[in-house]
């Protein structure tokens, strides 16, 4: 089975072929004319995609070795995302599933997120048997989410006001870095001290009103936001230049920490020995080095996706779409398209 995912819901145009649940082809291109707005300007990334989006989907039916008449499925996001965007590859994808006589799967971008470190690579990676507590995290969403064998899920923590990513390019404009900051970052704090300057965790053992943190999934990162422009206001530029690596590991601290305690205790508190995490700040090398250790210390399982797929890209679209046809789930012929993700409380199906 030959399976095309389109991805567009926000500034990667992305184009992935899977043959039988395994990678042929994966082709994203980023957009580079959103840098100079310090974030994505929605129109311009529609008209971006609606640019790109033949030439991608060719590239990639190209890679894989196949004709487009040898497709048996596409599938696209139908959102979450900038609206625009994802309808201009939905519509795409629709109408060349209507011209080639194929079925057509509207996929959950967070849910292809969810299951990305489950990505068939040729090394055989599956979802795990028993139940597996996901950290999704990116520049719009930061979610726990307790995900059952039968691929439905419950999401038990979300960001209360800025996400993780967000966070990162919010802060990063601070320090005059440029839009992604959260790349920039990571690298600078390679070479930083991430205890130069305790900043606030909210929510946490590690917060001021520790009290309220136990059995709290959620999460807040604008208090950290705020802290740090009160801080840098308070030094002078010349500081600021001299000390930034140690800056951005403090801050990258601080973020990464909230982030593993709140997957352990989730973890912890329902017995759950499998953790993953997913999402373009899945990325992060101090993330993941953390995350592990943690995790080697719980002796819990720990799953990640290979680097190039923590970021928006088709391949994880294609591939949920292969997980639940090889499930017996049903292509959905009604559907919403939304620009934001709505979890209902209680058990939802990917």
């Amino acid at each position: 089975m030959n399976i095309l995912g389109i991805e567009t819901s926000c500034d990667e145009t992305s184009g992935a072929v899977l043959r039988d649940g395994d990678v042929f082809s994966n082709v994203v291109s980023s957009q580079l004319c959103h840098t100079s707005f310090g974030g994505v300007v929605p129109e311009l990334a529609s008209r971006e995609h609606e640019r790109l989006i033949v030439s991608i989907v060719d590239a990639a039916v190209t890679e894989a070795n196949i004709t487009k008449n040898e497709l048996d499925v596409i599938a696209a996001t139908a959102g979450p995302g900038l609206i625009g965007a994802v309808m201009v590859g939905l519509c795409f994808a629709q109408g060349m599933a209507y011209a080639l006589g194929v079925l057509f799967m509207p996929i959950n971008h967070i849910e292809a997120h969810i299951f990305s470190p489950f990505i068939n690579e040729g090394f055989g990676h599956r979802a795990p048997e028993e139940a597996y507590i996901s950290l999704t995290v990116s520049g719009g969403h930061t979610l726990l989410s307790v995900v059952a064998p039968d691929l439905s899920y419950n999401v038990v923590g979300r960001t209360l006001d800025d996400a993780a990513g967000e966070a990162f390019d919010k802060i990063g404009k601070m320090l005059g870095l440029p839009y992604p900051a959260g790349p920039v970052i990571d690298k600078l704090a390679r070479n930083g001290d991430p205890s130069f300057h305790l900043f606030p965790r909210a929510l946490t053992s590690q917060s001021q009103s520790s009290k309220s943190w136990y059995g709290n999934f959620d999460f807040s990162f604008s208090g950290l936001k705020t802290s740090v422009l009160t801080w840098l206001q308070k030094q002078s530029p010349e500081f600021i230049q001299y000390h930034k690596a140690d800056i951005a590991a403090s801050i990258q601290a601080a973020i990464v920490s909230v982030l593993v305690e709140k997957s352990i205790a989730a973890a912890r508190s329902r017995n759950i020995m499998a953790v993953s995490i997913a999402g373009g700040v899945s990325a992060n090398s101090a993330l993941r080095t953390a995350m592990k250790e943690a995790c080697d210390k719980e002796g819990i399982a720990l799953y990640m996706p290979s680097a190039i797929y923590s970021t928006d890209n088709a391949v994880m679209i294609a591939s949920l779409a292969s997980l639940k046809l090889s499930r017996g789930i049903k292509a959905e012929y009604c559907y919403n398209v939304a620009p934001y993700a709505s979890f209902v409380a209680g058990v939802k199906k990917a």
